[in-house]
Order: structure tokens, then sequence, then C-alpha cells
């Protein structure tokens, strides 16, 4: 048997699942397509999270579109995180050019264009259907890691989430937490910390100025109501088709906390709200995070172990995570260590920096006796990658350089009225776009004020009234005694003068 066969073989023991499949597209070996060598990964996989990587211009999008569309096509909701703006082709078919045509002669299988149901969603000033959580939802903890307080700013926030909860006072939008703050370094301290203990008003203004801060990247557009229910982006079309909900994010590529904030409370929300799944036959939603480094930038180390227990525990609710970005150590180790499918697009080395990096993404695939990866990696062409996935029972593949299919859909983006069209026809836009904006604690903190203020104002008028009544009356007094001291002298004195004359009148008789 010759090499090629032997190569062929090898990637169809390793590729030919006995369940439901996504096709990938075929196998290369010295520039060689093998068409009989299918490159194909098992659909009860697709939860255990994933990787796509690779250098500007080398597919990442189109792979990530590849899987999303087929992914739906199976009756598996897809969340797309479109950090540059250029996957909403996915909404219409292909024009089906004729290198589509000739790219899938060459992996084995015909063609076909198609489109997959899409919502547009939005957390910035982009139209789409909002998504919102409130104060509370969020909680004390995980507010906690995306703020990246102390140990003692962490207790006083769960001090306030407290007592918010045993006076019924909902924290639903950042200027509720801000009073808050407000009312316990000022008017409610005392009557806190009688109850709770003691609250440094150092630590409060601490706190008060990372809020300040993470609204100066769009966060208060984020917290508030109506909360997004994340069983919505589970939704199938009438096709039994999975809808691919579209994040828009190219206006917060500036704000890495607003989209790490973003991030970690929906899958917090997700963990919380699915049930846990076991070991089922395909995954219930799947999360692409495109530009998957604004997760991480700028991350403390608490909030980067949020994100891997999440990472670690999300996968028995039945939901795959895949990241998307240039380079695999964009990711943290901890978080790499959790993918099964890796899908590596070509790598560029112009400097000694490029090269160690190549190096070290070669050593995070299975080694193979057809391919030297770490060339590999470099030689790879637009639209081509190294692919090491899972099988049926959870073991690693062998490594495939693979000539990927093309997408079913548009690759290029919808034009404006287009995508004004998509939004407009939106079931859940009417829904969540309203705005509400009831009695919180905001609201019910400065009425709380006002009213102390008022029978503040009413005792101090009241004391102002009894101390004038007294002055009053001690005036009143004095004036009395002196008018009786000096008729009580006038009486004196012409008494006096009276005798004296008497005597006279008598000493003259």
């Amino acid at each position: 048997m010759d090499k090629k066969q032997e190569f062929v073989d090898h990637i169809r023991n390793a590729y030919q699942p006995k369940g439901d499949f996504i096709h990938l597209g075929a196998a290369m070996l010295d520039g060689e397509t093998f068409a009989d060598a299918a490159v194909k990964i098992p659909l009860k996989t697709m939860n255990r999270h994933g990787l796509i990587a690779g250098a500007t211009g080398t597919g990442k999008s189109k792979t990530l579109q590849i899987l999303a569309e087929n992914l739906s096509q199976k009756g598996v909701p897809v969340l797309l995180m479109d950090v540059k703006g250029d996957l909403s082709g996915i909404a219409k078919p292909s024009a089906g050019e004729e290198f589509l045509h000739e790219r899938h002669q060459k992996i084995g299988f015909p063609f076909e264009a198609s489109k997959s149901p899409v919502e547009f969603l939005t957390i910035s000033e982009q139209d789409g259907v909002r998504l919102r959580a409130t104060v509370s939802e969020f909680g004390p903890i995980l507010l906690s890691r995306i703020l990246d307080v102390t140990p003692t700013q962490e207790g006083i926030l769960a001090i306030i989430f407290k007592y918010c909860d045993d006076h019924h006072l909902p924290l639903l939008d950042l200027k509720d937490l801000k009073k808050m703050l407000q009312y316990v370094t000022n008017e409610g301290r005392e009557n806190i910390e009688n109850e709770y203990g003691r609250i440094s008003s150092a630590s409060t203004g601490a706190i008060l100025r990372k809020i300040v801060a993470l609204e100066q990247q769009g966060a208060e557009r984020f917290f508030g109501e109506r909360s997004f229910n994340v069983t919505d982006l589970t939704r199938k079309d009438e096709n039994g088709h999975g809808y691919v909900n579209i994040m828009r994010l190219t206006d917060i590529q500036d704000r890495p906390k607003l989209f790490s904030t973003f991030m970690l409370s929906l899958l917090a929300e997700i963990y919380t709200t699915f049930p846990e799944e076991g070991d089922s036959d395909k995954p219930k939603l799947v999360l692409f995070i495109d530009e998957a480094h604004l997760i991480f930038k700028e991350a403390s180390g608490a909030l980067l172990d949020q994100i891997e227990s999440i990472v670690k525990l999300i996968r028995s609710k039945g939901v795959g995570l895949y990241f998307v970005t240039q380079n695999p150590t964009d990711v943290p180790s901890q978080v790499l260590g959790q993918l099964g499918l890796k899908i590596q697009h070509a790598l560029r080395a112009f400097t000694a920096k490029d090269r160690k990096a190549i190096k070290l993404s070669a050593e995070n695939y299975p080694i193979s006796e057809y391919y030297d990866t770490k060339n590999q990696l470099t030689s790879l062409g637009i639209g081509e990658a190294l692919v090491s996935a899972l099988d049926e029972k959870g073991r690693p593949s062998a490594l495939a350089a693979t000539m990927l299919r093309a997408p079913m859909s548009r690759m290029d983006i919808l034009t404006d009225t287009e995508l004004e069209e998509l939004i407009f026809q939106s079931k859940l836009r009417p829904k969540y776009n309203e705005e509400i904006d009831r009695e919180s604690a905001y609201e019910l903190l400065n009425k709380k004020i006002e009213e102390a203020e008022a029978k503040e104002a009413k005792e101090k008028a009241e004391a102002e009234a009894l101390e004038r009544e007294k002055a009053s009356s001690k005036t009143s007094r004095k004036t009395s005694g002196k008018t009786q001291g000096a008729v009580i002298k006038v009486l004196t004195s012409a008494t006096f003068i009276r005798g004296v004359m008497g005597v006279l009148n008598k000493l003259l008789k």
C-alpha cells in the first residue's frame, strides 16, 4: 500500500462518525486534496468547545460561517459575536459563483446555496433586538469580578445587595447602584452600619469610581429592563432550523470591559437557566466569540478564574463555546485545555516573536507522521486549515490538513436596506426594545431621603417655633417685672413724700 492510500485510510478511520455530523471538507497531503478522505465532525461533540485561529485574511470568519450555518441546518441554534460586522450575509443564500463549485468538486460533494434564519441583537447604539440584564440579576460576585474590586469592597457590595433585598429596593440599573452607594455613605450610613457593620466611605468612593469607568464604556445601555430571556436564543424556525443570533458589536472594539461584562453575564445566565442535558446527540446552543482576545484583554485573575469555571461547567448544559482569534496564545492556557475542536488556519512568520508563537501553536496539536506541523502552519492557503477534533467517544482524532467547504450563504455583508428589513421583521424586537424605567432603588431612595429631609425640616421648624415661644414668654415676664418694680418705686416715693408732708403740716399747726 502506498503512502497516499495509507493516508486516506488513516483519515477515513479517524473521521467517520456513526451518528450525525458536519462535513467540514476533505483532507490534504503534500498539496493534493483527497475527496475520499472526508473530514467529518461528530455533531454530539460540538458542545466540547473549540478554537478557530489564524492570521488576518486566512479565512477564519468564513470557517465560523460554515460551522454556524451547518449547525443551523441540523436544528442547533447559534449565537455569533460579530465584532467586525462581516457575518450578516448568513441571512441570504450564496450567489453560487463558479469558483465555489470548482472548490466542491475537489472535496467530493456538490455545492448548494442556502440561507439561515437570522436574528440581529445589540448591546450598544446599533439597531437590533436589545439585550439587557438588571444589576440584581448580575449579582455582587459577578459584579465584583468585572469591577476588579478588593475583598473589602466586594464585602460592601454584598451588604448593599443584601440591604436592597431585605428592604425591597430593586437594583435594576447602574443609577440604582450608584444611588445606593451614595446612600450608605451619607444619609443611611448609621442605619446600615447598625444592622450590617461598618462601611468605609473610602471603599464606597472607590467602587463608585469603577462604576463610572464602566459607564463610560457604554454599560448603562446594558444594565436595566426588560431583561433578556436566554431561552430566546434557542428558537427554531418553521423548518426546524436553529436561529443564527448575530450580536452586532462593531462599535465596541475599543471597549473590552463592556464586551467581557456582557459575555460573562450571558454565560452565567445560560449556566443558571439551562437544565442539565447529559450526553445528548447534539448541542442545545453553540456560541462563537469572534475577536476572543477582547474578553481576556485587561481581565483580572479573578475574572479569568470565573471564565475558566464557566467554560468547564457549561458543557453539561449542552452549550458549546468557540473562540475565534488570530493566535491561540490570545486565549489563556487554562481555557485552551478545555477545547475539543481546533481549526488552525495559516500563521505568518515575519518576526522572531511570530516564529516563537508558531512553535508554541504547533505543540498544541497531536503529533502526526504525515505532517511537519510547524512548517504546515505557514504553508496553508486561504480556506485551508489544520483540523484536530474529538471522535464520538471523546478521543482526539488524527491531525488533518483540510480544504474547507465553502459557505452556503452569502460571503459578503447585507446591504443597509436588507439589514433594516430583517431587523424590522423581528418577532423579538417589540418585546425587548420597549423602554422600561419602573420604580426602583433610585426612585425609592430619593423618596426616602426627601421624606427624611421633610421630616427633619418639620422637626427643625417646630423646634425653632418652640424656642421662639420660650424666648417670647421669657421676654414678657422680664418686661412685666421691670414695670412692676418701677410702679413700686414710684409708689414708695409718693408715700414717702406724703409722710414727710404730713409731719410738716402737724408742726406748722
